[in-house]
């Protein structure tokens, strides 16, 4: 419904939602949530079979973004470790890999990924959650942080911000729940009675993979972050973007997480 616009960019493939849920069969002391609760099973697997991914973690669940072209290669490969089910007029019906055999092609085996620099600014973030009745007494200050405050300049180069003081902001709304990524100065100027969050109220820092726009044809960007963090056990919130991709870990971890991540990078040279 929105109009075209030479302002606006639309990325070619259309993308399909895949959700996980636990069937409680998760090995004993498994702690970490998050991308990083899914990186063996999931994240990984499709990486080897060069799938591209797109990855949206929220404050209730984890979802991953796939091409729709590439769902029969999803299928094969998800298949062994989950039970697979598509939404139908509101039903869920399982799939199973002959349903989707049609156009099926063993991937080839795909090129060493390239690891893409990250860079962790000094920003700390709230991950919070708003009951939906009290979203209108919020409105007119998510207005104002989306649209009007810290807006950088139409101009400005990608990649140009400062990272020590990199603005984020991210709020989504699915099938009625809310989530709200904002870093700690901004959460200020929200009524703190409506901002919902853990019992721990931990606070989040960010690392943000690229160094110039990722694209969406290359894969294993996600499993680059996951992967090293899942063998340390460290939970990550994760929010794949149009040019960038960004994962938020505890703020206690940061440290161990950047030399995690800069050993991955000498490894992989």
């Amino acid at each position: 419904e929105l109009p075209p616009s030479e302002f606006m960019q639309v990325a070619d493939s259309t993308w399909l939602v895949l959700s996980f849920v636990s069937n409680g069969r998760e090995p004993p002391g498994c702690q970490a949530t998050g991308v990083t609760k899914i990186a063996r099973s999931v994240i990984a697997p499709l990486a080897e079979h060069h799938v591209s991914v797109l990855m949206l973690s929220t404050y209730q669940t984890d979802f991953v973004l796939v091409r729709e072209r590439d769902l029969p290669v999803v299928i094969h490969t998800l298949a062994g470790e989950f039970d697979i089910y598509k939404e139908e007029g509101g039903e869920f019906v399982p799939v199973t890999c002959n349903d989707m055999s049609n156009g099926f092609l063993k991937p080839k085996t795909p090129a060493s990924p390239t690891l893409h620099p990250v860079q962790s600014p000094q920003t700390r973030f709230c991950v919070l959650t708003v009951a939906p009745d009290t979203l209108p007494a919020i409105a007119t200050m998510l207005i104002d942080v989306l649209f009007y405050s810290h807006s950088p300049p139409w101009d400005a180069a990608a990649g140009s911000q400062d990272l020590d003081s990199i603005t984020f902001f991210s709020f989504s709304l699915i099938e009625g729940y809310i989530s709200i990524v904002m870093d700690a100065e901004t959460q200020k100027r929200f009524p703190s009675d409506l901002l919902l969050t853990s019992s721990t109220g931990e606070l989040w820092r960010m690392v943000r993979i690229g160094g110039q726009p990722l694209g969406f044809d290359e894969c294993g960007i996600v499993a680059q972050i996951a992967e090293p963090l899942a063998a340390a056990d460290i939970s990550a919130y994760y929010i794949s973007t149009f040019n960038f991709d960004h994962a938020l870990v505890p703020e206690e971890g940061i440290a161990e997480v950047i030399q995690l991540l800069q050993q991955r990078q000498e490894s992989g040279r």
